[in-house]
């Protein structure tokens, strides 16, 4: 007995084992998704590359079974018929959406359903039609794309030429045009402050006179000044220099106001100096009608000839209370500049400016 004593734990112990084995089977064909199924047909209208019998089929991205059986329908060369199993709890319904999706970085091909309107679990086997795109692979794709991509660019071949063309001439403008470019850039980087700061400007003013020759003729009515006009280009604060000419001194250089402003308040103060009671009004002062003298600029720039000057010249009308000329004359001063500076100018456009204006107080006040 007691040799045979091993033999029969040996014994028990392999039956055990066995039955532990169908336990395991059994746990996992009742427990781990490989219990009771509902078998559905698919019916794909194409190739459906690279899908196995086994392959997983997922509905709404949830594992619910595998794919049991892969076949060509009889007289039918374009269909392929795929049996599915999957859990009875499945809501597969005749309006499920069928088709093909890719796993993992391989691509493994699985069976993607989609749920449609109606709920509740199946109880029947369906038969699905898959999408008819379900097995196009994503090269057949690409290649659908691409020959759609190759029929609009042969569709429009000539506009497309065209195109090229003009962006071709248009480049060439661009390159000849670089240093103008350049210049418009470097405007607009400063006019919304960006770029270098910009070195601060020097403001120069006019001198008026303040001697004038005795005896003095009196101012017998009072005037009216409006702004004197001008064309836009002397409309500026900045030193001109004709023909249109850059000095690099008077790049900083400005009036204190622009250029026909400037002589108005200028002139009103050399008549204030000359006859401070009857010296002419600005149009906005005046509370009645009264004769006016009207100054049109004409010159108010640096000529830089065979010399520097500084040159002025006006004309003035002198008009009654009924807007009447009664008299009108033409004005001008050069006076040379010692230096191409603006000190030096300022000093010229003062000897101009004095000279001008004192002859424009004494011939209005001979004409009135």
């Amino acid at each position: 007995m007691e040799t045979r004593a091993p033999f029969i734990v040996v014994g028990a112990f392999v039956l055990a084992a066995i039955g532990a084995v169908f336990a395991f089977v059994y746990w996992l064909h009742n427990t781990a998704g490989t219990g009771a199924r509902t078998v559905h047909h698919i019916q794909f209208d194409g190739s459906v590359s690279g899908l196995l019998v086994g392959a997983a089929v997922l509905f709404n991205g949830i594992r619910v079974g595998e794919v049991t059986n892969l076949g060509l329908a009889a007289g039918r060369p374009r269909q392929v018929d795929a049996t599915i199993a999957v859990t009875s709890g499945t809501p597969v319904h005749a309006d499920t959406k069928v088709g093909l999706d890719f796993q993992g970085l391989t691509g493994v091909p699985v069976i993607a359903l989609e749920g449609g309107k109606e709920v509740g679990a199946s109880t029947d086997t369906q038969t699905l039609i898959a999408d008819p795109a379900a097995g196009q692979s994503m090269t057949q794709a690409a290649r659908n794309a691409l020959a759609q991509v190759d029929s609009v660019l042969a569709d429009n071949a000539e506009p497309l030429k065209s195109t090229i063309a003009n962006l071709k001439i248009f480049t060439e403008g661009l390159a000849k045009n670089t240093g103008g470019l350049d210049s418009i850039v470097a405007g607009l980087v400063k006019m919304t402050g960006g770029g270098e700061p910009a070195n601060p400007k020097t403001i120069y003013d006019l001198s008026i006179p303040s001697d004038f020759a005795s005896p003095k003729t009196p101012l017998k009515e009072q005037l009216v000044m409006p702004t004197p006009t001008a064309i836009l280009l002397l409309d500026t604060q900045r030193f001109l220099l004709e023909p249109n000419k850059e000095l690099p001194e008077f790049a900083n250089a400005q009036w204190a106001d622009s250029i026909p402003k400037m002589l108005q308040v200028k002139l009103i103060q050399s008549f204030e100096n000359y006859d401070v009671a009857h010296a002419p009004l600005r149009s906005t002062d005046t509370p009645g009608i009264n004769p006016q003298i009207l100054v049109d600029v004409r010159s108010f720039q640096i000529n830089t000839g065979a010399e520097l000057t500084a040159e002025i010249g006006f004309s003035a009308r002198i008009l009654n209370k009924d807007g009447q000329v009664v008299a009108s004359r033409l004005f001008q001063q050069r006076k040379k500049l010692d230096k191409p500076d603006p000190a030096s100018a300022v000093a010229a456009f003062d000897d101009a400016f004095g000279s001008i204006a004192t002859d424009l107080i004494t011939w209005t006040a001979n004409t009135l």
